[in-house]
């Protein structure tokens, strides 16, 4: 039975010995490349990244033990196996080749039926690898699909509860130590348990989808992140946005909600689908938590419901001279698209 054919590197100085072993080799079905120095034969090893190596000791220049090194240093983390080819038989250099990287030795002149075996033993082993290999980024994409499933909202794709807390919490300490203000926004949809009791659940679970699409369509900047909080709530990430970007980001939602004019057939506030949304923007100090942030955004969304939702507030933090908290809330009024302080 035939071996299943590689691609083979012959290193021989001795043109006579190099015709007669790749003859064999070609016999045997595999296909032979050709060289008769190191620095050949290392060059042919870049190009072509054959199968197996089979290199005489005995060379112009540098030796096979120089190559086998070179080979080593060169293949990263690919194995390539190496038969050294040599006409002493003694332990020294049998040592020497397996320092040097050597995975096996066949003694000059050479046996057709030693040296088929040992092909058959290194093709096993290379299959083996090869499989390995397989099982191995097999297991590793199956790992990086469970972990981005794990940091995805299933109905909407956006970064689930767990994204949102680890993306908070690495870009509040990224903007503490760029001194650049990070602003925080949680908006929910109004009046959604209305939506679902009115049409059902299946064109709520649409409704969250197309909130979703129009979300990430405001939210350009790599560095933006927005994911579904829990429900109908929604949390929006804005690394280095001052209290005026988050303003005119909350007009762009509130007027892009507002031209798409998703029916909403029980809604008190319009006839079309509404968000509220609480913002708060710090300039992050070492005092600045993640669950301060969230508080706060969070008390500044209660305050736009209760004053007739449809609308954002901002919660601003800041310190005054006397290095006191000072806290302000603005609104943002879809109905009237202006800023204005209550």
């Amino acid at each position: 039975m035939q071996d299943a054919s590689m691609t083979i590197l012959l290193v021989e100085h001795q043109q006579g010995a190099q015709t007669g072993l790749a003859r064999e080799l070609t016999r045997h079905g595999h296909t032979v490349l050709e060289a008769g120095t190191a620095r050949e034969a290392l060059a042919l090893f870049l190009t072509q990244r054959p199968d197996l190596l089979i290199l005489d000791v005995v060379l112009p220049g540098e030796d096979g033990y120089w190559l086998a090194r070179q080979v080593r240093d060169a293949e990263g983390s690919r194995w390539t196996p190496i038969i050294f080819l040599s006409a002493q038989d003694h332990e020294l250099s049998l040592w020497e080749g397996i320092e040097a990287g050597g995975d096996d030795y066949l003694i000059k002149p050479i046996s057709p039926v030693v040296l088929r075996a040992k092909l058959h033993a290194l093709r096993r082993l290379l299959n083996m690898r090869n499989q390995l290999i397989a099982a191995t980024e097999e297991l590793r994409a199956a790992n990086e699909r469970l972990s981005h499933l794990s940091f995805v909202d299933d109905l909407t794709g956006l970064g689930n509860r767990r994204a949102f807390n680890e993306r908070l919490h690495t870009q509040l300490g990224q903007c503490r130590r760029e001194h650049k203000p990070l602003t925080l926004i949680l908006c929910d949809v109004d009046h959604f348990k209305r939506f679902n009791d009115s049409i059902g659940h299946v064109e709520g679970d649409q409704c969250l989808q197309n909130i979703s699409r129009l979300l990430r369509l405001v939210c350009r900047r790599p560095t933006d992140f927005v994911a579904r909080y829990g429900g109908e709530e929604f949390g929006i990430i804005l690394p280095n946005t001052p209290k005026a970007g988050a303003m005119t980001f909350a007009r762009a939602l509130q007027s892009l909600v507002r031209t798409r004019g998703l029916p909403h057939p029980d809604s008190p506030v319009a006839e079309h689908v509404t968000l509220s949304g609480g913002i708060t923007t710090v300039m992050p100090d070492d005092d600045t938590t993640v669950q301060s942030l969230i508080m706060r955004a969070d008390e500044a969304l209660y305050t736009a419901k209760v004053q007739g939702r449809n609308r954002f507030f901002s919660f601003e933090m800041q310190l005054d001279t006397t290095e006191h908290l000072q806290q302000g809330l603005w609104a943002v009024n879809s109905g009237l698209g202006k800023l204005t302080e209550v």
